[in-house]
């Protein structure tokens, strides 16, 4: 088993929570984050709000029904992104192997950690108690040696706690875990795991390379590793990451020709995106949700990195051109790139938050 002690910080319903930071009046009141409109979805709901079942990703007009006294509050993410800049000036006291998966949420590698702290869960608590005191928010923390089980654990005592899943544990503590609990296992997949007679990953531990190769391709090398407790990736930096994107929700459902109108604002974003991380990227890819949800994407590698968002906007129009045209309605559109090259920008330029 790995010797790595990697921390999952995992704020507490984090733009609501700042929220009720800065209006403390609406103190144990449902409040929900997002705006108020017919294709809206919600970006937080205070925990008070999760009672009424109402959680992150549903759909407002859902959510309206579910707890109609709820109290709505229009997300405002440069808020937002100065508390997260504030967090992440916390990790960096304590290492500089920091992969944030988000404004809310970060990977931290402190296994070559040189302070005066002798353990992972000491380093964890300093920092929520850190957080605390410094933003008056809550976090949530998993320590254990890899990044599969820490993400696992800081979701074990939610909100405001930290749970460790200590090496020579992991075993033990797979062998009742539910199926649900691993990433990228969703309702159709976990249904599909209890036909074949497995329920906990305890089961999926005694299933052979082979079997989970037939029935899930070559997810199934992923599975037999992580019902074994083993996550061999490492904690990537920012610098590093894979993709910069953003994407947009219509509120009305556009055609194929209609919806190409949004790729000049979705260009400018990456491109401002782009400017601020100092990268290029030569990959770029076109994503489309239809108004059933259905997910198309396509991408095209070039020779040498786009320059600006007039490359950006003519690389999207060719990937919707390779899309069928057969009268299909779409709900979303998003635009990404990818393989990077370091470049030099001028800084002081905003970036999206709108990743997929």
């Amino acid at each position: 088993m790995s010797d790595r002690k990697i921390i999952h910080i995992d704020m507490d319903a984090f733009y609501a929570s700042v929220e009720l930071r800065d209006r403390p009046e609406l103190q144990n009141k449902p409040v929900v984050v997002a705006w108020d409109g017919p294709r809206s979805v919600i970006c937080a709901a205070s925990y008070a709000a999760r009672k009424y079942g109402l959680h992150s990703a549903m759909a407002v007009s859902t959510a309206k029904r579910l707890c109609p006294q709820a109290i709505y509050i229009t997300p405002d993410f440069n808020k937002y992104r100065a508390v997260s800049q504030h967090i992440h000036s916390i990790f960096s006291r304590y290492t500089h192997q920091i992969e944030p998966l988000s404004l809310d949420e970060a990977y931290l590698d402190v296994t070559n950690y040189q302070g005066k702290l002798p353990y992972a869960r000491d380093i964890a608590s300093e920092i929520r108690a850190s957080i605390l005191s410094e933003t008056g928010l809550t976090a949530s923390a998993g320590i254990a040696p890899n990044k599969f089980l820490a993400k696992i654990a800081s979701d074990w005592r939610k909100p405001n706690g930290q749970f460790v899943i200590a090496p020579s544990q992991v075993m033990n503590f797979l062998q009742k875990l539910p199926l649900g609990k691993i990433p990228g296992v969703g309702k159709v997949t976990e249904q599909k795991m209890h036909a074949l007679g497995w329920k906990i990953v305890g089961d999926l531990s005694q299933v052979s390379l082979s079997v989970l190769v037939h029935h899930f391709g070559r997810w199934g090398y992923r599975l037999f590793d992580l019902a074994q407790g083993r996550d061999d990736r490492e904690v990537t930096p920012e610098r590093n990451r894979q993709q910069i994107s953003t994407e947009i929700t219509l509120i009305e459902n556009e055609n194929l020709i209609e919806i190409a109108r949004h790729l000049p604002d979705l260009a400018q974003t990456l491109v401002e995106t782009m400017q601020q991380k100092q990268l290029q990227g030569n990959c770029v890819t076109l994503k489309l949700k239809t108004a059933d949800f259905q997910i198309h994407t396509r991408s095209q590698t070039y020779s040498s990195p786009l320059p600006d968002a007039e490359a950006l906007i003519a690389a999207g129009q060719d990937l919707l051109k390779r899309l069928p045209d057969n009268g299909e309605q779409f709900r979303l559109i998003g635009l990404g790139i990818s393989h990077f090259y370091q470049h030099e920008y001028q800084p002081d330029l905003w970036a999206s938050e709108n990743a997929f």
